[in-house]
This record gives structure tokens, C-alpha cells and sequence, in this order.
């Protein structure tokens, strides 16, 4: 970037997307100017460009901002979305480094937008010019859709000369807002003051310091204390407490904002230096590390409130653990489907070595999905992700397979009492190990026993002397959390699971047209907590007895299909790259059979399109009941269509009526979703449930 005649400078968007102006940035120190001019854009690709030429001052640890200096001493910050330091760099992957020269329009690198949106956080790429207040005299932005690297902003210059080199170096890419700010000493941020102030021979950063710890109500009113690129960000136990106007006030302080749960001072290029004093004044474990501070999920006051609040956060869970894995579900799930219908088709021979290995490539994620999930869960949760990964190889290990395959003798009483069998002891209690694998194949169990390490881990932290602590906490925590799924939440789970099928047999029997609309509808909340494997012993059964699974497996297939059609809506209707790039494998997968990477990765996380392809699933499946198909295999969707074919010969109307009952489920759920389903406007706001915090923010400390 070069300075014309006319003194004026162009900014390039550093990401394609549409171009918003600073006051719809949704961060308040950003959008009220505090950082500077600029404007932010709303993404829909992970690339990164440079918005100007010039020298790299600096690059955050975490990967999240990044300074620019151009020729003429613009001062840019490019901040890569909104409290985004929580992340600690997992979404940002940058290709340059602090004393590169790069040229505008140039690769800086890529931001992970899914992995930014699952975990609750603004993707909005901010672009300031941090000295405006002496560079600039207006900026022009243009808003609406660009491609990256397109300009989209002038600025008009001032006549001043730009800033020597030294002291852009003292003040890389932050706002020259303050004197303590734009590279001048340290004792600008306060001289020393007189006595009556009660900050007798304070100078500088300490002065500072001392004079925001006073305003936010003193020392013990802090739970928790981070810092970024621009801010000190409090976990504060009585917001009330604080006296905005008088932080505001104070000589060096740019704002105040206040923001998912934190009071938030802004300063500038000498953020760290006011960190580092402030902490010095502040009881010890505040810094970063408080295992008590403030949760900033606002807590709901009625018993409806927090059933919701409950539902939601449960929701956010299992949604924010699925996503980084829906990609691999919905290329699995596409192989799974192809390989069952070579299988069918009799391309390839089931029993066939190659079969087995294919198999394998398609199966393995869904097998081994407690260990994926449990590591996914657990950075979700805050618990250490490689022990809650240990504790889902455990539900999945062969021989506890082969364990649930036995009777524990001596139980056939308890067995008749309640309703479950027993196959197992641990420590002389009998337990209950589901047949199917079915703990190898679901997120439910290891999600509790994320949520249990959360919890657990703390204690031992305290508990445990720090020599010892890497080899003995792992050890208990593997098993406690194992013992308490086996002995108490997993068969919880499997008597729920008995529950869901006795009432699907009970709906089952009344009438066909009615199941197909009931189970049709709600089939799918089941596999979000993955309670339909209680249906797999009801399908073995009618296949069994029967000969052919008549009524439920077709209805189950008629709400892949719309889970699929819901999915579809997206990739059809939806702007966003991302959005869509996402939505055309999940289709894809739902109509192999797979419906998780739709559900998780789209339908569910949006919420309403959840309700309007189950929509579809209601219709698909009393269709199924009304023109009485049956089935005559496992696999569904239409992949699976070969399994609506009678090997006698005898049924010559279920192979035809499979088409219709499944395109009227695509059909209506991709009318409702796309019509009803979602707006554009709801893919920054999809469910999402606050991170616990267990000591682990000195992370998060840097920007």
C-alpha cells in the first residue's frame, strides 16, 4: 500500500465475505472506534490475505491478530474474530512471521470457521488502522460482498509524517489512541501524582494498575484475570462493583466493554505491561487460573428456565463435540452406504477380504466413536482430552464386546424384577453390558463421562501432590469414570433404552399409519442421545420372527432420507461457502444412512431445521404405514433399497412404494427447512455451550 497524491491509502478485505461497517463489528471496543478506524468483514472461506503491504510488527501467540506496518506509518491490526484467544490457536493456521514484509492481497493463512462457530465465537474478520487518530482524516468503506484481496476501504491521510520506525516498533499494530498507547514512554501513562491522591510516588504502568483495580472494586472482587492483544479481560464476583466511567477515565484506558461475562478495560500496545502490574496486586491464583471464576453463562430464575437452559447447554454439548469429526462421519458414512449396496447389488461378496478391509476404512470411526468423542468432548468440557479418549477405548475394548454376550449367573431374579440383564459383575455388583456393542457405537456414555472428568479433575488437582499427580490422577480418573459408566450412568442409559423400546412395540402395535407418523417424527431425537440402538433388537426380532422387518425399519429409513432432504435445503438455499461445503457430503451421507454429519453438523446445530426435516420424517413415515411396506434387510435410506425387495417374490409393491413414501420425506422436509428451516443470519448463532474452565487459562493469556 503506497500513499497517492491525494494522500490516500486502500485497504483490501482480508477474507471473502461481506464487508460490514465498524459500528455492525459485534464487539463494542472495535465497533465504537476505540482501536481505531476500520471495518470488519463477515467470512464464508477460511482464506486469510494481507489488507495492506508493509512489515509484520507482530503475530499473536495464538494466532487469532496480526500487525501490519506499511511504508507511509499506517499502524493496521487484523484481529480474526471476536474473543477468540479462548480458542488457544486450534481454528488459525498463519503463514508469516513478526519481521516478514508481505504484500497486500498476499496469503497470512487460514482461519477454521466451523471450528470458530462450534465454539460459540463471532468469525468476523476486523480490520483497524491503530494510529487513525494521527494518520487518518476519514475513512471510506464500501460495504456489501467482496472477494479477498478486493479493496473495500480509502482512507484520506493526514499531512503528518509517519511515525519513525522506533517508535512503531514500541507500539506494534494497537492503537495509538493514548499516549501510553502509541509508543511513547511508560511514564506517559501517568506521572507521579500528588499526596492527596492516595497513590503516593506511583508512576506509569503501576499507577495504572493500581487505579483499575480500584475502579472494578478492589483486589477481592476479582475471581479471575486474563489479557489479549488490546485488553485486560476480569472475571469480576460483583459486577456492581465496578465504576465504568471512572476505569474509563483513567489515563491510558481507551474503553470499557463488557462481554460474555467479562469486564473488559482496553488499552492498547501496552496491555501486557498494566497485566503484569495489575496481577502483582492481585491474590494469588487470580491470574489466569482461578478454577472459581465466574461463570459467564447468564443463569436462568425459574424451573422452565432452567430445564431450557439444561436442554440447551446438553444440546450445545453434543453438537460442539460432533463437529470437528462430521466431516470424517459423513465421508464414512458415503462408504458405508456404497459398500452395502455393492454388497446388494452383488458386486462384492459380503464374506470377500476385501470386503472386510473396505469395510473396515468405513466402520472404524463409528466403532471406535467413544475414544474420537470422548477427546472431543473433553476440550469441550475442559477435561483432559487424552484420558477421556482412554476411558471410550475402554467402552469400546474387545473383550468387554465379548463380555455382553454372557449371562452372569445368580441374577434371574433381578433379572425378572427389573427388566435387565444382567452379564456381568464388577466387584461382585452385576451390571449390564448392551448387546450390539452398542456402548462402542455411541456418544451418549463417554459425553457423561466427559462431563464426570470435569468435574473429578479439579479435585484431584487439589487432592493429589504435584510430584505424583501425573501418574496417580490419571490412574483414579480412568477408574472412577469407568466404574461410574458401567455400574451406574450406562445402565441408566440401557434401562432408558429398554423404555424407548417397549414403547415403540406399544405405538408399533395400535397402528401402522399412526407408528409411521410418531416414530417418524421423533425417531431421530433418539439418535442424538443415541437410544436407537434399543430399536436394533425390535428390527432383529421382527426379522427373526417374521422374516422381514415390516413396520419399524422402514419408517427408520424414511427419516434418513429426511434428515438428508433437510440437508439439502442448506447446500441448495444457503450463501455461505462454508454452510454449503458442509451440507453437500451430509447430504450425501444421509442418503447412505448415515444421518449424523446432517444432524450434527447442520440440522440440529440450527435448531429449527431439526424440527422441519423431522417434519419430513412424520410424512416419509405415514406414507410407510399407509402403503404398508415392508422390509426385508438392515440397510435403509436409498442405498438401502435393495432391502425393499422380497427374496420370495411374494411382495411386489414395497420395492416401488419405498420410492414414493421416501421422496415425499425428502420432499417435505426440504420444502420446510428451506422455507422455514434457517435464515443466513443464523449461521453465526448456531447452539453452543460455555467451556468449563479448570485451570487452564494461562492459555489463554495472549491474544
Amino acid at each position: 500500500m503506497s500513499e497517492s497524491p491525494q494522500q490516500r491509502a486502500s485497504l483490501l478485505a482480508p477474507m471473502p465475505g461481506d464487508v460490514i461497517a465498524q459500528a455492525d463489528i459485534p464487539d463494542p471496543a472495535f465497533a465504537g472506534g476505540a482501536m481505531g478506524v476500520g471495518f470488519g468483514v463477515v467470512p464464508e472461506e477460511n482464506t486469510v490475505v494481507a489488507p495492506v503491504s508493509g512489515r509484520i510488527t507482530m503475530v499473536a501467540d495464538t494466532g487469532h491478530a496480526v500487525g501490519f506496518e506499511t511504508a507511509d506509518g499506517l499502524q493496521v491490526l487484523l484481529h480474526l474474530g471476536v474473543d477468540t484467544v479462548e480458542l488457544k490457536g486450534a481454528p488459525f493456521r498463519l503463514v508469516v512471521a513478526k519481521g516478514d514484509t508481505v504484500q497486500a492481497g498476499g496469503p497470512v493463512g487460514t482461519m477454521d470457521l466451523a471450528a470458530v462457530e462450534a465454539a460459540g465465537k463471532s468469525t468476523v474478520a476486523i480490520t483497524v488502522i491503530t494510529n487513525s487518530k494521527k494518520r487518518v482524516e476519514s475513512l471510506d468503506v464500501r460495504t456489501g460482498r467482496a472477494q479477498a484481496g478486493d479493496p473495500v476501504a480509502d482512507a484520506l491521510l493526514k499531512a503528518a509524517a509517519p511515525a519513525a520506525p522506533a517508535q512503531a516498533e514500541a507500539a506494534p499494530a494497537s492503537s495509538g489512541t493514548s499516549a501510553a498507547s502509541s509508543g511513547t514512554a511508560p511514564e506517559a501513562a501517568g506521572a507521579a501524582v500528588e499526596a492527596d491522591d492516595g497513590y503516593e510516588g506511583l508512576t506509569g504502568f503501576a499507577l495504572q494498575a493500581v487505579r483499575i483495580i480500584d475502579g472494578i472494586g478492589g483486589a477481592d472482587n476479582v475471581a479471575s484475570v486474563i489479557h489479549c492483544i488490546t485488553r485486560v479481560r476480569f472475571y469480576l464476583k460483583d459486577d456492581a462493583k465496578a465504576d465504568d466511567a471512572a476505569v474509563a477515565d483513567i489515563d491510558g484506558v481507551i474503553d470499557v466493554a463488557k462481554a460474555g461475562g467479562q469486564y473488559q478495560v482496553v488499552i492498547g500496545a501496552t496491555v501486557g505491561d498494566v497485566y503484569q502490574e495489575i496481577v502483582k496486586r492481585l491474590p494469588q491464583g487470580a491470574a489466569g487460573d482461578d478454577e472459581a471464576a465466574a461463570d459467564p453463562v447468564e443463569k436462568p430464575t425459574t424451573p422452565l428456565g432452567w430445564v431450557k437452559y439444561g436442554f440447551s447447554s446438553l444440546i450445545g454439548v453434543i453438537t460442539g463435540s460432533m463437529i470437528p469429526v462430521v466431516g470424517v462421519l459423513a465421508g464414512s458414512g458415503i462408504l458405508k452406504g456404497l459398500l452395502g449396496l455393492l454388497v446388494q447389488v452383488g458386486w462384492l461378496v459380503k464374506d470377500s477380504d476385501t470386503n472386510i478391509i473396505l469395510n473396515a476404512m468405513a466402520d472404524s470411526m463409528f466403532f471406535f466413536l467413544p475414544i474420537i468423542i470422548g477427546f472431543t468432548a473433553a476440550k469441550r468440557l475442559g477435561a483432559d482430552p487424552i484420558i477421556v479418549a482412554i476411558i471410550g477405548g475402554v467402552l469400546a475394548y474387545p473383550s468387554i464386546v465379548q463380555l455382553a454376550k454372557h449371562d452372569a449367573p445368580g441374577y434371574h431374579v433381578l433379572h425378572t424384577l427389573l427388566g435387565v440383564n444382567f452379564n456381568a459383575e464388577l466387584f461382585g455388583i452385576p451390571i449390564s453390558l448392551p448387546l450390539d456393542n452398542a456402548y462402542a457405537y455411541s456418544i451418549f456414555p463417554i459425553i457423561v463421562g466427559a462431563w464426570l472428568a470435569s468435574k473429578i479433575e479439579p479435585l484431584l488437582k487439589k487432592w493429589i501432590p504435584a510430584v505424583v499427580h501425573s501418574i496417580f490422577a490419571p490412574l483414579i480418573e480412568i477408574f472412577v469414570i469407568s466404574t461410574l459408566l458401567f455400574t451406574v450412568f450406562g445402565p441408566i442409559i440401557m434401562f432408558v433404552s429398554g423404555g424407548v423400546a417397549a414403547g415403540l412395540n406399544w405405538v408399533l402395535a395400535i397402528n401402522y399409519a399412526f407408528a409411521g407418523l410418531v416414530i417418524g417424527a421423533f425417531y431421530q431425537c433418539l439418535v442424538i442421545f443415541g437410544l436407537h440402538w434399543a430399536v436394533i433388537p425390535v428390527i432383529a426380532q421382527q426379522l427373526a420372527v417374521h422374516g422381514q422387518s415390516s413396520t419399524i425399519n422402514a419408517i427408520v429409513s424414511a427419516t434418513m432420507i429426511a434428515q438428508g432432504g433437510g440437508a439439502l435445503a442448506f447446500w441448495i438455499k444457503a450463501r455461505s461457502a462454508k454452510i454449503r461445503s458442509l451440507a453437500g457430503p451430509a447430504t450425501i451421507s444421509a442418503f447412505c444412512g448415515v444421518t449424523e454429519p446432517a444432524m450434527y453438523g447442520l440440522n440440529l446445530k440450527y435448531g429449527r431445521a431439526f424440527l422441519t426435516a423431522s417434519v419430513g420424517g412424520a410424512a416419509g413415515g405415514l406414507v410407510t404405514g399407509l402403503l404398508n411396506i415392508n422390509m426385508y434387510g438392515f440397510a435403509g435410506a436409498f442405498t438401502g433399497f435393495a432391502s425393499f425387495v422380497d427374496p420370495t417374490g411374494k411382495d411386489t409393491s414395497s420395492a416401488v412404494n419405498f420410492w414414493i413414501a421416501s421422496f415425499v420425506a425428502l420432499a417435505v422436509a426440504f420444502v420446510c427447512t428451506y422455507f422455514f428451516g434457517f435464515k443466513e443470519d443464523d449461521f453465526g448463532q448456531g447452539r453452543t455451550v460455555e467451556k468449563v474452565r479448570l485451570g487452564n487459562r494461562e492459555a489463554a493469556k495472549k491474544e
